[in-house]
């Protein structure tokens, strides 16, 4: 790697970028104020990722910039249209990686291949407490285990169909979407027709909130295929003395049916933490389930990366299952913000040969520079389990630079 080259490009990001982010525009009176009073921004990533496995592929090097460019009308009577596209490309040269779209596939893979695409197109109406969009556009449900962007990544994760939303009052939610087409963070040749229903709903309460959901998956394609997950949350905090008292509990169900196969399998997620003094500290257990150790629980529209470890290596659940124990404490230095955390995986069906799935240590430095740029750095190190499991020992390195304006 060429510290000197990352280290120039990430300084760059950071100046490239000149003036403010604009406000949100007022509702107009006429189609063509809307246009005229929308606005325009642009949101510039430069990261650099580095990926060393103790296996025969070579340690990949990414430098990439992501480009943003959103512009969204005014609101005339309820009416209201957004436009974005979306472009990652690979910088100074540095592209030794596998991009999952068949370039240099003898090297680690880091998911952010070359790609110009519409990010998101659609046309919201809003009155009241009612909101519905129809197009192209980016859905992120709750904490996004189940339904999420995958904003991580350069080529982020959004979806065709239908959404709508009705608030009945400040407490009492409900949300629901028909997704004719998943497009996915490795550009448009992998993207996923489908047939998928979700429905969510929550309610506020004064220590929390309950969320209700089903999300009903299905690729549309000739074989009998689908996943019916149902499921509820609940998770808030409380103010005990000079502490804040973080908690969440969560349970799934979870049927998948294909033309040769029917499998059954159960989530659960249980967390607890607090607040003081300017530290925050998890802990947490989380079961994706298997069905006899045929089949695990799978969340084929979540942001993964948030959860199981930061090194990726858990995006599709083994037919083993998958228990991750794991703790975080972060915090505030000046003005940055920090996080460390610990994770222990492990098959929740064991087999002869797999059980113990390995461990991992993350740990992040974002600073703000202002409101508009922002820089970071993130590491993650996952040290393998079994040698049945099929992983290897991996070491992930981030460095990046964001701009918006």
């Amino acid at each position: 790697m060429n510290k000197k080259l990352v280290m120039s490009a990430l300084t760059s990001a950071v100046l490239m970028a000149m003036g403010t982010a604009q406000a949100a525009p007022a509702k107009v009176d006429n189609i063509a104020d809307a246009i005229t009073q929308g606005t325009t921004k642009v949101d510039l990533n430069l990261r650099y990722e580095g990926v060393q496995q103790d296996n025969a592929s070579k340690d990949a090097d990414a430098l990439t910039l992501r480009t943003r460019l959103t512009l969204a009308t005014a609101q005339y009577n309820g009416l209201s249209a957004l436009v974005e596209f979306e472009d990652s490309r690979n910088v100074a040269g540095v592209n030794d990686y596998n991009d999952t779209n068949g370039n240099n596939p003898d090297y680690s893979v880091i998911a952010d291949p070359n790609t110009t695409e519409l990010d998101q197109a659609f046309l919201q109406y809003q009155r009241s407490g009612f909101k519905a969009r129809v197009g192209r556009q980016m859905i992120a449900l709750g904490n996004q285990r189940f339904v999420g962007h995958v904003g991580w990544r350069q080529d982020r994760q959004t979806f065709d169909g239908l959404t709508m939303q009705y608030a009945f009052n400040d407490a009492f939610e409900v949300d629901y979407g028909y997704l004719t087409k998943r497009n996915r963070i490795f550009a448009e040749a992998k993207d996923v027709d489908a047939k998928d229903h979700i429905f969510n709903a929550s309610y506020k309460l004064g220590f929390g909130k309950v969320t209700g959901y089903g999300y009903l998956l299905e690729e549309d394609k000739a074989e009998k295929n689908g996943i019916d997950t149902y499921g509820i949350n609940f998770e808030g905090s409380t103010k005990v003395a000079d502490a804040k008292i973080l908690y969440k509990a969560e349970y799934a169900s979870q049927e998948s049916t294909s033309a040769a196969a029917k499998y059954d399998a159960d989530y659960l997620a249980l967390e607890a933490g607090a607040g003081i003094m300017g530290y925050t500290v998890k802990a947490g257990y989380e079961k994706l389930g298997s069905d006899d150790g045929m089949y695990g629980f799978s969340t084929p529209l979540a942001t993964l990366h948030k959860f199981n470890g930061w090194s990726d290596q858990f995006l599709g659940t083994p037919k083993e299952g998958l228990v991750d124990i794991y703790a975080s404490v972060g915090g505030s230095l000046m003005s940055a913000k920090w996080t460390l955390a610990y994770h222990k995986f492990d098959a929740d069906k064991a087999s002869a040969t797999v059980d113990d799935l390995g461990s991992e240590i993350d740990a992040s430095v974002v600073m703000p520079i202002n409101k508009n740029y922002l820089v970071g750095v993130k590491y993650a190190k996952y040290s393998a389990g079994d040698s049945t499991a099929g992983k290897v020992d991996t070491d992930k390195v981030w460095l990046w630079a964001n701009a918006k304006f």
